[in-house]
C-alpha cells in the first residue's frame, strides 16, 4: 500500500510528477496527521502556516485511504478551485481511481421549472434582467450540469439569478414537472455514488439544519469529513442554527402566486389581487427602515410605532394571500407550494413578535438596497454542533491557516463544542525574518481619534511610495475606507482601485494587471485573496480588527459571557481579532521568494497589555518603527 510518504515525501511521486513541487516538512507531518485521524476515526484540529500546502496534506491521504471523505470549503470559489484545479493534479499523479464529485448548494444550480415561469412573466423587469434571462436561456440548451459559475458573463449578484434557481421554499421536488432533467438532483446523485466529495460550509450547515427540522439529508454520509478554511465554520453555522426570512422573500412568494395562478387556476381574480397586496406591503415595509443600510437589535425596531403599524400590514396581507391559497388547494402543485410557503412565512413572522423572543438567542435586523432581512441568532452553537458531530461516527478533520490564538485552540473548540479533539500546528516554512518587515508607524493617536485615518494615510504615503504602489489597504469598516480613498486620491497619482467600484474577482485581476495599484478593501478582502510575486509588496492594517461593538449579534453575545462569569473582551473579542489579523498577514507572503512589508497603524498593538497577544501570535516578522528602514527594505531589490 502506498503511504503519504511515498507521495510528499522529498523523492516521492508528487516530487517527480509535478512542476513546481517542492518538499515541505510540515506538509508531509500534517498529511501523516490527518492519514492517522482517518484510520483511527479522531477529531483533528489542525493549524497549518501558510505556504505549508495544506491541501495537498488532506487531499493525498483522503484519496489513498479509500473511504468515503467529504471536504468542505469556505467559499464557493475555493470549492471550484479545488476540484477542478487541485485535485485533478493529484488524481493524475496517484493514477487514482476513485470517483470524485461537485456538490453546491441549490442556488447555484439553474431550476428548469424557475426558468420557464421567468420567461411567461416578464412584467416589472428591467432591460438588464430580461436580457440576462435570455442569455441563461440559451446557455441552458447545451449545460451538461446547470451549475451557473459555467456562465461566466454572469456577475455573482445578477438579479437574475433569483428568478432561474430554487430555494427550499420553492422547490417542488418530486412533483416537479422538469424532476427527471433537475441539476441539482443530478448533482445529488453524482455525490451520493462518489469516493471524494467536494462541498462548501453552507450546504454542511444547510444540511446539519435541515436534519434539526426533521427533513432528509442532503449529503451523502461518509467515513471522514474535512473542513478546510475551518475559522469561517462559526459565523456560517450560527446562521444556519438560527432562522431568517426576508421582504425578498415575501416578494418573490407574491410573484410566484400569480405566476402559477394564470398556469393552474385563471378563474379566481381576487388571488391575484391579494398577491399584489402582498408584494406592496412587502415593499413599504422595507421602505419604513430608511435608505441606509445598516444592522440592529429588532427590539430597538419595536419601539418605533412606524415599524409595528407595517408589520401588521405585512402580516394582514400575507393572511389574505394564504386564506386565498387555501381556497384555491388542490388546483396544483405550484400553488399548493405557495400555500405551504405563506404559511411558513407566516409562523416566522410571529418570531418576531413584542414577545418572541428566546433567552438563549437574538433578534435582529438588517437593510440592504433593495430588501429588509429579519433574522434570529442562536447565541452559541457549540451544542447543536457537537450533537451533529456525533450523529456522524467517523472521523472529522477542522483546518486553516488561523485557527490558534498563540499555541492554543480553546477559542475555536469552545466555540464549536468540540471536545477530546487532538491539535496540532505547522509554522509556515517561509523565512518571514528575510521575507518581510513588520511596520508599526510612530505618533499615530488612538482610532477613537476624529482625524485618525487622515493621519493614518499620512504615515503610511511614503510606504506607498517607496512600494510604488503594488500595496492592499485593508479597513474595518466601510467609512474608513472611504475617507482613505478621497484622501489618497488627492495626493497620489497611483492607480487606486475601491471595493464595491467592481466584483472582486476583477479588481484583483486589475490590481495585478496594473503593476503599481492600491487596493483598498474591507473585511472580504483580509482573506481568501492569493497574489503572488511582485504585483503585491505592501499590506497595510488600519485598525486591529475587533469587531464592531455596535452589531446586535456581537452585544447580545458579550453580553451572555458577562452573565456566564467569563471576560467577553478576553475570551471573545481578543481571540476573534487575532484571527483576523493573522488572516490579514496572511495576504503578504504567498510563496518563497515574495518580499513585502507588514504595516499595521494601531498604536494599541504596543500600548495596551492585550497588544502582546496578537505580537505573539503573529509569524516571526523582522519588526520596526523607523521608516527609514522601510526605505531600505524597498531598494533597488523590490
Amino acid at each position: 500500500m502506498m503511504d503519504v510518504a511515498d507521495v510528499l515525501g522529498p523523492e516521492g511521486i508528487l516530487a517527480r510528477e509535478l512542476p513546481g513541487f517542492s518538499w515541505r516538512p510540515q506538509q508531509q507531518a500534517m498529511a501523516e496527521a490527518v492519514r492517522d485521524a482517518f484510520q483511527e476515526r479522531q477529531w483533528l484540529v489542525a493549524e497549518a502556516g501558510t505556504g505549508t500546502g495544506k491541501t495537498l496534506a488532506y487531499l493525498v491521504p483522503a484519496l489513498l485511504w479509500g473511504h468515503k471523505v467529504v471536504i468542505s470549503t469556505g467559499t464557493r470559489n475555493l470549492q471550484d478551485q479545488l476540484f477542478h484545479r487541485d485535485l485533478p493534479l493529484v488524481r493524475r499523479a496517484l493514477a487514482s481511481p476513485l470517483k470524485v464529485a461537485l456538490l453546491k448548494g441549490r442556488a447555484n444550480y439553474l431550476c428548469l421549472y424557475r426558468l420557464e415561469n421567468a420567461l411567461l412573466d416578464p412584467r416589472g423587469r428591467s432591460p438588464e434582467v430580461s436580457s440576462q434571462l435570455h442569455r441563461v436561456q440559451t446557455w441552458s440548451l447545451h449545460t451538461n450540469d446547470g451549475d451557473l459559475a459555467g456562465l461566466a458573463e454572469l456577475p455573482e449578484d445578477a438579479p437574475v439569478r433569483a428568478l432561474v434557481t430554487s430555494t427550499a421554499d420553492n422547490c417542488l421536488g418530486t412533483e416537479c414537472p422538469a424532476f427527471d432533467r433537475c441539476h441539482l438532483v443530478a448533482a445529488r446523485r453524482r455525490a451520493q455514488e462518489a469516493d471524494l466529495v467536494v462541498i462548501n460550509h453552507h450546504l454542511l450547515c444547510a444540511d446539519f439544519a435541515l436534519r434539526d427540522d426533521g427533513f432528509g439529508e442532503l449529503l451523502p454520509s461518509a467515513d471522514a469529513y474535512v473542513v478546510d478554511e475551518a475559522h469561517q465554520l462559526p459565523e456560517v453555522a450560527g446562521h444556519f442554527f438560527g432562522f431568517s426570512l426576508s421582504t425578498r422573500q415575501l416578494v418573490e412568494l407574491a410573484r410566484d402566486a400569480r405566476t402559477e395562478y394564470h398556469k393552474e387556476a385563471g378563474d379566481f381574480p381576487v388571488l391575484p389581487e391579494a398577491a399584489d397586496r402582498l408584494e406592496k406591503a412587502a415593499r413599504d415595509f422595507r421602505l419604513v427602515f430608511g435608505k441606509e443600510d445598516g444592522r440592529d437589535a429588532w427590539e430597538a425596531a419595536l419601539g418605533r410605532e412606524a415599524v409595528v403599524a407595517s408589520l401588521a400590514q405585512l402580516k394582514e396581507a400575507l393572511e389574505a394571500l394564504e386564506a386565498q391559497l387555501e381556497i384555491l388547494g388542490g388546483r396544483g402543485r405550484g400553488l399548493d407550494n405557495c400555500r405551504e410557503r405563506a404559511v411558513r412565512l407566516r409562523e416566522g413572522l410571529a418570531r418576531f413578535d413584542a414577545n418572541g423572543a428566546e433567552g438563549d438567542e437574538v433578534r435582529w435586523y438588517e437593510v440592504h438596497p433593495q430588501s429588509l432581512r429579519l433574522s434570529v441568532t442562536p447565541l452559541q452553537i457549540a451544542d447543536s454542533f457537537r450533537r451533529h458531530m456525533a450523529r456522524h461516527a467517523g472521523a472529522w478533520i477542522f483546518t486553516s491557516a488561523t485557527l490558534a490564538v498563540g499555541d492554543r485552540f480553546d477559542h475555536f473548540l469552545d466555540e464549536m463544542g468540540i471536545e477530546q479533539a487532538r491539535t496540532m500546528r505547522w509554522d509556515s516554512p517561509f523565512d518571514y525574518r528575510r521575507q518581510a518587515l513588520w511596520y508599526v508607524p510612530r505618533g499615530l493617536p488612538r482610532p477613537e481619534a476624529p482625524d485618525y485615518t487622515e493621519r493614518m494615510m499620512a504615515a503610511v504615503l511614503p510606504v506607498l511610495e517607496a512600494s510604488r504602489g503594488r500595496a492592499f489597504l485593508l479597513f474595518t469598516s466601510h467609512r474608513a475606507l472611504q475617507t482613505a480613498a478621497q484622501w489618497l486620491a488627492a495626493r497620489s497619482s497611483l492607480p487606486l482601485l475601491v471595493q464595491g467600484s467592481a466584483p472582486k474577482a476583477e479588481l484583483v485581476e486589475r490590481f495585478v494587471a496594473a503593476g503599481n495599484a492600491v487596493l483598498l478593501g474591507t473585511a472580504s478582502f483580509w482573506e481568501g485573496v492569493d497574489v503572488r510575486g511582485d504585483a503585491l509588496s505592501v499590506v497595510v492594517i488600519d485598525k486591529l480588527p475587533f469587531a464592531s461593538p455596535a452589531d446586535p449579534v456581537l452585544k447580545a453575545r458579550l453580553e451572555a459571557l458577562r452573565r456566564r462569569g467569563d471576560n467577553p473582551f478576553i475570551h471573545y473579542q481578543i481571540p476573534r481579532a487575532v484571527i483576523a489579523l493573522k488572516q490579514g498577514a496572511g495576504r503578504l507572503i504567498r510563496d518563497t521568494t515574495d518580499r513585502g512589508v507588514f504595516v499595521v497603524c494601531d498604536p494599541r498593538l504596543l500600548q495596551s497589555g492585550y497588544g502582546r497577544v496578537f505580537l505573539e501570535a503573529m509569524p516571526d516578522f523582522a519588526r520596526t518603527r523607523e521608516l527609514e528602514r522601510v526605505l531600505e527594505f524597498f531598494g533597488p531589490a523590490s
